[in-house]
Order: C-alpha cells, then sequence, then structure tokens
C-alpha cells in the first residue's frame, strides 16, 4: 500500500480523528474474507471499496478458471466517520482498522480515485512492495536471474548486483515488471 500522509485537518485537538466528515480508512480482514467483509459493509449501508483483479487459474486436470481477486489480501476500503468505527470493527472478519494508538490512519482520497481508475482501465494486478535495500531477482531481459539490492526507485529503478567471488559491483537499471522480490 503507498505511503499514508496525514494532514493536519484530520485530527482534532484531543488527537483524534474528527468525527464531523467521514474518511476512508483500510479495515484489515482475516484471510480470505474481503469480499463477505464487503458485502456485509454494503447490507449496513456504510461505503466500502474493495479493488479486485482478474487472474486465470488452473488447477490439475481442470479447464482454466477466471477469478476476482482482491489487489490488496486482507483489506478492504472504508470511507467512515470517527462514529461508524465501532460498526466496522464489530463486522465477522474484521481484525482492525489501520492506524496507531493514536487513531485510525485516514487515506488520501486521490489514492483511493487512483486506484478505482485503474480497476475501470483494468491494467492493475498486485506487485510486491519494494523499497531500497531490497533484495531482488531481475527476471527478463538479458540480465535475467541476476540478483542484486535495490538501491533506487525513482525514475527507474537501479538494482546493484555484487560478485562476491572478486568482492565487486555493478549498478543495473531495469524496469519494475523486469524483477521480483527475493524470499
Amino acid at each position: 500500500m503507498a505511503q499514508c500522509v496525514i494532514a493536519p485537518q484530520f485530527y482534532a485537538a484531543s488527537g483524534g480523528i474528527a468525527a464531523i466528515e467521514p474518511h476512508w480508512f483500510a479495515a484489515f480482514t482475516t484471510p480470505r474474507h474481503e469480499k463477505h467483509v464487503a458485502e456485509l459493509l454494503t447490507e449496513r449501508e456504510i461505503e466500502s471499496f474493495l479493488p479486485l483483479y482478474k487472474a486465470c487459474r488452473q488447477w490439475k486436470k481442470s479447464a482454466p478458471v477466471e477469478l476476482q481477486l482482491p489487489l490488496f489480501p486482507n483489506y478492504v476500503f472504508v470511507r467512515i466517520g470517527k462514529q461508524s468505527r465501532g460498526t466496522v470493527l464489530s463486522l465477522p472478519g474484521v481484525v482492525s482498522i489501520v492506524g496507531s494508538s493514536r487513531g485510525p490512519w485516514p487515506l488520501p482520497e486521490s489514492e483511493i480515485e487512483i486506484l478505482r481508475s485503474g480497476i475501470r482501465v483494468g491494467r492493475i494486478e498486485p506487485h510486491p512492495y519494494l523499497t531500497v535495500g531490497t533484495r531482488v531477482r531481475v527476471k527478463a531481459g538479458v540480465m535475467a536471474g541476476v540478483e542484486g539490492i535495490l538501491t533506487r526507485v525513482k525514475n527507474g529503478l537501479r538494482v546493484v548486483m555484487s560478485l562476491d567471488a572478486i568482492m565487486k559491483s555493478v549498478a543495473v537499471e531495469v524496469d519494475m515488471c523486469d524483477i521480483e522480490m527475493v524470499c
């Protein structure tokens, strides 16, 4: 999930989320309960958003199946005011609302709109959350199979590949779609 910046107007003097206006929050759910939680939210007339993407799966000796899977496993986005927090938390399958001990963290409206636009276009799919310092592997191109450390994310990805035997390193520019995280 993208990093969340909390604007000062969201916080009241008491240190909590202002109850006047509803804001978007991420509700953390139990595994594989996102669709059920989204249905329960709809039944209770609470605005929610569960971004789904299409994935094809094929199990042994069966035809390929197209599935609608959550873009962010274990998360459903809800638009609520402070007074509705208890209602959401009481739903079966909801574990918590993402935040800290000071309160839940509101998500910028623009991030939800970007996700909705991506879903409408249909060109959105999950990708591992990569940060500088993550060990990655190049999976396509002439450098396929090379492992290294991600050193830059802005304006193209830079991976540092180290040759341990000679204790030397080189930096390689790669596209985001050409790398994967190494477990």
